[in-house]
């Protein structure tokens, strides 16, 4: 779907081919270094939250930071297409899977240093984790990720947070491996954090740790405010059902007008629609969840639907915060996907 030159949305289908690579060949070659845990055509509704998504042809798991300069090394000689994940919290994967290489940096690389006002953090630690040991160090500044599902890595490459704040603001330095295999430390200023943005995003890097600088403050007022911030979460999202968070960017401009996504969509009654297994919360408007079965033609089915009839009613078309890994190992924000015609 694209906007046309009256304004008017338009279908175009693109056909992708994605052969199956060699999963023996790659299976053998990334075998031979150490400190990697592999598996084979994995269901990536096991890996991610939203629990949809085909076979990868391959899942590796680094347990340290060389071995995952090794793999990058291996993988960009033999030219195989991979994609780095952590928990897949913010991911659609698609319904056919992924033909390349599944690199996820896991909970063996979530290592946290803490050192007066500076922390450092390794890629795979659960980000509820992190906050709450930098909460427990008497620092202030990371309350608002308390609630957010996924890898401080996932976090730091997506300038995620809550409350309108990104983790950016705070991030002195990051560490990132290259497809080369070299290691390379980038300051905050190289990472061009925006909103849900970064340079860390390029798909020729992977973020191994993160350097960041906090204030002081009493450890009882952070407790108190994670709480706070906690008990919101439970009332307003739907903890229960496996969904990827928000599925729509907030844009300040249509924020201005209409407000933000949610709002808009329960505006125009979309709250409760469901297309399949896939469902629009009816808490939460910007909340996609799988009530079971959901595929990820469903769910880019209800983004489709959202798109149009909010561009239909205001003139703003949404853009996604949540990714859709194609087959072929493209990783782009879901609308794209839906103006492409990929998932049809």
């Amino acid at each position: 779907m694209k906007t046309g030159g009256n304004g008017a949305l338009v279908t175009v289908e693109l056909t992708v081919n994605t052969p199956q690579i060699s999963t023996r060949n790659i299976s053998s070659l990334l075998g031979k270094i150490r400190n990697v845990e592999i598996s084979t055509q994995v269901p990536l509704k096991y890996v991610g939250r939203w629990q949809i998504g085909g076979p990868a042809d391959v899942v590796v798991e680094p347990l340290d930071a060389r071995a995952v300069s090794e793999v990058l090394q291996c993988l960009g000689a033999e030219k195989v297409p991979f994609l780095v994940i952590g928990d897949g919290t913010n991911l659609l994967f698609d319904d056919a899977g992924f033909r390349g290489v599944v690199l996820r940096i896991g909970r063996r690389m979530s290592q946290i240093a803490i050192n007066g006002t500076h922390v450092v953090a390794q890629a795979g630690i659960w980000t509820p984790v992190f906050a709450r040991k930098v909460g427990c160090a008497g620092l202030t500044g990371a309350e608002h990720t308390v609630g957010i599902p996924g890898t401080l890595g996932g976090l730091v490459v997506m300038n995620g947070g809550s409350q309108r704040k990104g983790i950016g603001s705070n991030l002195v330095r990051a560490t990132v491996v290259d497809i080369d295999g070299k290691v390379n430390i980038l300051d905050r200023n190289a990472c061009e954090f925006s909103y849900r943005k970064s340079n860390l995003q390029r798909p020729d890097l992977v973020l191994l740790e993160a350097a960041f600088e906090f204030a002081t403050a009493n450890k009882a007022d952070v407790r108190r405010r994670m709480i706070e911030i906690m008990v919101s979460r439970r009332k307003k999202f739907p903890l229960r059902l496996p969904n990827c968070g928000s599925v729509f960017l907030s844009d300040p401009k249509m924020y201005d007008v209409v407000g933000p996504p949610g709002k808009a969509i329960e505006d125009a009654g979309l709250r409760g629609r469901r297309i399949g297994g896939a469902q629009i919360a009816p808490g939460h408007g910007n909340f996609i969840v799988n009530l079971g079965g959901a595929t990820s033609s469903d769910v880019l089915g209800l983004i489709d639907l959202i798109r149009r009839t909010i561009f239909e009613r205001s003139g703003f078309l949404m853009d996604c915060e949540v990714r859709h890994v194609r087959p072929d190992g493209l990783l782009q924000p879901a609308h794209l996907s839906v103006q492409s015609g990929k998932w049809i």
